[in-house]
């Protein structure tokens, strides 16, 4: 199997131009299917897992196992998925005659919406780097840039010098499948992050030797800043300041898309600014709050109008 995955992973590179992030993913998935094959002998001929062997009740056993472990619907639906990749790879090549799994429904799963900040609340946020110190400039300008343009964290630590335009205040995002979008920052951003790339700059030069990394955010090692990097960051400030656990760098960027349709952005421009290919991906974002309902409620149904048109003339009507 192992080098039919190996032939999986050339075509997700070289034909599906996969990010690395959805490549680790899905030979994740495959690792974890065929631990579970060998393990339970589905199969399996002398310890060689016989890939057209594979059938209905391995994949449902396999979905089991994850359940009994309690893996949510939407990480079993993932790896489905994976799964009904997979085997169309192999359908096409011909190393089997019919993709079995297309006959399997996938699992139900919660739609839960991410957590995001009030505006108080991420202003407050915002406000903690004090920008006194290469660290604390640098860490101002990744939570405005995550704020104020709703860029993915995989985005934002893939950003170089040149991506950033500041006179016309906008950055050029390399999102997934390798399309590029360009995100507009307002003016606090502007001031912020040339703040940054003065610290940033001193920064580079106390290197030995000194740093010659493209990356827009840097290490203290003069690194390009990975995603795990930025996540402490945050954790970090999060847990000091009595924040919600469960605030992230995506909470972030929900807060962002949250506020927009709040202050009466369009959903499509949303969708642009996220980089969505899919409408209804937005609308998973994007969220009303039961304020909002009661408004857009009282302003466009007949019975909660409190004016009626008679005769040309308002009058008041009284609902009880």
């Amino acid at each position: 199997m192992k080098y039919l995955v190996k032939e999986f992973k050339d075509y997700l590179i070289g034909e599906k131009n996969a990010s690395q992030h959805t490549i680790s993913a899905y030979l994740n998935d495959l690792t974890q299917f065929e631990i579970f094959l060998r393990e339970t002998g589905h199969a399996c001929t002398n310890s060689q897992i016989q890939i057209e062997q594979i059938d209905r009740l391995a994949i449902r056993s396999f979905m089991g196992q994850l359940y009994e472990k309690s893996n949510s619907g939407a990480s079993m639906g993932r790896k489905l998925s994976t799964l009904r990749s997979f085997f169309n790879f192999l359908c096409r090549e011909g190393h089997i005659k019919t993709n079995i799994i297309k006959t399997i429904p996938i699992p139900k799963k919660i739609n839960r919406l991410p957590s995001y900040l009030s505006v108080d609340e991420v202003f407050r946020l915002l406000d903690l780097p004090k920008a006194t110190s290469f660290a604390g400039a640098r860490d101002k300008a990744i939570f405005e840039m995550f704020y104020d343009t709703g860029i993915r964290i995989s985005e934002l630590v893939k950003l170089s010098l040149e991506d950033l335009k500041i006179e016309q205040q906008t950055v050029k995002v390399l999102g997934k499948g390798k399309k590029e979008r360009i995100l507009p920052f307002g003016k606090k951003t502007t001031a912020v992050i040339k703040s940054y790339l003065q610290f940033r700059a001193d920064h580079i030069k106390k290197m030995t030797p000194p740093s010659d990394s493209p990356g827009l955010f840097l290490n203290q090692r003069g690194q390009t800043i990975s995603t795990r990097g930025v996540r402490k960051i945050m954790n970090q400030y999060i847990r000091a300041n009595n924040f919600p656990k469960n605030i992230s760098p995506h909470s972030l960027r929900h807060t962002f898309a949250t506020h927009m349709l709040e202050a009466g952005a369009d959903l499509r421009a949303i969708q642009e600014m996220l980089g969505h290919a899919s409408l209804s991906t937005t609308q998973k974002y994007t969220h009303l709050t039961v304020d909002r309902l009661m408004e857009t409620y009282d302003k466009s149904h007949p019975r909660a109008r409190t004016k009626s048109r008679i005769s040309g003339h308002s009058s008041t009507v009284v609902i009880e």
